[in-house]
């Protein structure tokens, strides 16, 4: 069974969570705190794979560092995957 990958609302509604953190300012960086580790978690199991993993840390690395929080991870990824990755796919059969 192929696993299907992330749809483009799915990345955009999880970069948006991950600013929401700006809403709060004084709470900025307690929040990054518990989301880095779970954003990187739901990265890891969305895309799967090597851009799974190399994204997942990528993100938690942008998630924890100050001010990164408006870098669109999860969509950078969704782009990677769809055009780049599953083009070379093809190319390969």
């Amino acid at each position: 069974m192929q696993k299907t990958s992330p749809t483009l609302l799915f990345c955009i509604a999880m970069d948006a969570i991950g600013s929401l953190s700006y809403i709060v300012p004084a709470a900025t960086e307690f929040t990054d705190i518990i989301w880095a580790p779970l954003s990187a978690y739901i990265f890891l199991k969305s895309f799967g794979g090597r851009i799974g993993k190399f994204g997942a840390a990528i993100n938690f690395v942008e998630e924890a560092l100050p001010f990164t929080d408006i870098v669109p991870t999860f969509t950078i990824a969704y782009f990677v995957k769809s055009f780049f990755v599953q083009k070379n796919e093809i190319q390969n059969i």
